[in-house]
């Protein structure tokens, strides 16, 4: 975990998502987000800070997951001054509770859901009429499968002594005995192998919502780096006039 966060943020993974979420927090009159399955919160401070140069000054995250990281957490809120804190209760990403209101992102994750799970998250969304963006830090793709199992491991050895907090065990298990680099290259060829490709998350957002009461556009973006963040993202129409 420490070590998406570090990548994820360190590369500005997100920062090319910004304007869509600008976007959609201005259809649905929000400056909120709402992060499900947020994790250790890697890319949030980014997609913050991408948000504010995008004319939502006031924007502020709150991070929730099934499995909460209260330290990992409070740092990125003191980093943050607060604009980015988390919620101490497990949240289910298939059933927000109704007092946790925002645009709702899940950056990262998606891939974990099956597609009924998948399309049960989008109508947990619809059914609290809350916007919502689906975000994956990579394309399907055997390049970026490559990339996965070449550059990102090695750019792994080179900086895991700067990820923080500092860890001795991180470096034994690095350098020593090798299981977090095989370990991190299996999970991301693995999830690159489970995301769903624009198509797909369009297909899964009809089926959601087959009575076409929201907007979905999905589609890919390029990284400043080369490989591209699939996205989808939602929000309610307004009513005819």
């Amino acid at each position: 975990m420490d070590y998406l966060r570090f990548m994820i943020s360190w590369l500005g993974t997100y920062r090319p998502v910004a304007p869509l979420l600008a976007e959609g927090l201005r259809r649905t009159g929000q400056t909120h987000l709402l992060e499900l399955g947020a994790g250790a919160g890697g890319g949030s401070e980014t997609v913050l800070a991408a948000l504010r140069a995008q004319q939502v000054p006031r924007a502020t995250i709150l991070l929730t997951d099934l499995y909460p990281q209260p330290t990992a957490w409070a740092d990125v809120a003191r980093r943050t001054g607060g604009a980015i804190r988390g919620h101490a209760a497990a949240v289910d990403a298939l059933a927000v509770p109704d007092d946790l209101p925002g645009f709702r992102v899940i950056f990262s994750a998606f891939h974990h859901f099956a597609p009924p799970q998948a399309e049960a998250l989008l109508r947990n969304a619809m059914a609290g009429g809350q916007g919502v963006g689906v975000f994956e830090g990579a394309a399907k793709s055997w390049l970026e499968i490559g990339l996965a199992l070449t550059v990102l491991p090695v750019a792994q050895l080179l900086l895991t002594p700067f990820f923080r907090p500092f860890r001795l065990s991180r470096l034994v298990f690095t350098y020593l005995v090798p299981i977090i680099p095989l370990a991190t290259m299996w999970d991301g060829t693995v999830s690159i192998l489970r995301m769903y490709p624009p198509a797909a998350l369009l297909a899964l957002a009809q089926r959601a919502d087959p009575a076409g009461r929201y907007h979905w556009q999905a589609g890919q973006l390029r990284h400043w780096w080369g490989p591209r963040v699939t996205y989808l993202v939602g929000w309610p129409t307004p009513p005819a006039a």
